[in-house]
């Protein structure tokens, strides 16, 4: 397996630029929001309240066993992380914009799994919504990987050229 470096440099610097700015929010939030109870912006859209989450997104499997979640949301990730991260370095039939929704999946997913590492937790703050219509509480990471997601979503509907006469032709 040849190296694409650019392509190194690339992801590189994605994956650490989101983690460095998911661990920075994170301290501000530990720092500003820990005594402040919650903040409002915008007539309440957009609130800041600081949550420590021992799940996933949306705290779910909170309620699982220290064990269960030992490897349900630090050893699997790690493992599934890893792997997007060698098949995002590697693989010649992954393309720029694929190479980088995978870095934004990536370095979300790594500021989390290290907050788990380190604090056996993650901490939410941002919280959106109108009235009871309201998102759940999330950090930068879970953007990050949203971020990511929402750049593959045309890539998944996208038609191969071609496709079309491929169906027309078994008719």
């Amino acid at each position: 397996m040849k190296m694409n470096w650019r392509r190194f440099a690339l992801v590189m610097a994605i994956v650490l630029i989101n983690v460095g700015c998911d661990q920075a929010t994170k301290q501000l939030a530990r720092e500003q929001l820990l005594s402040a109870g919650q903040l409002s912006y915008l007539s309440g859209f957009f609130r800041l309240s600081y949550v420590e989450n021992k799940g996933a997104f949306l705290s779910l499997g909170a309620g699982l066993s220290d064990q269960l979640r030992y490897w349900a949301l630090l050893i699997l990730p790690m493992g599934l992380l890893l792997g997007l991260l060698l098949y995002t370095l590697f693989s010649r039939s992954v393309n720029r914009w694929q190479a980088i929704a995978f870095s934004f999946i990536i370095g979300g997913g790594i500021s989390n799994v290290y907050d788990r590492i380190l604090y056996g937790q993650v901490v939410d703050f941002m919280n959106m919504g109108v009235g009871s219509l309201r998102t759940g509480i999330f950090n930068f990471a879970d953007v990050s990987i949203m971020i990511g997601l929402g750049i593959m979503l045309p890539m998944i509907f996208k038609k191969e050229k071609g496709e079309d006469k491929e169906i027309t032709s078994d008719s």
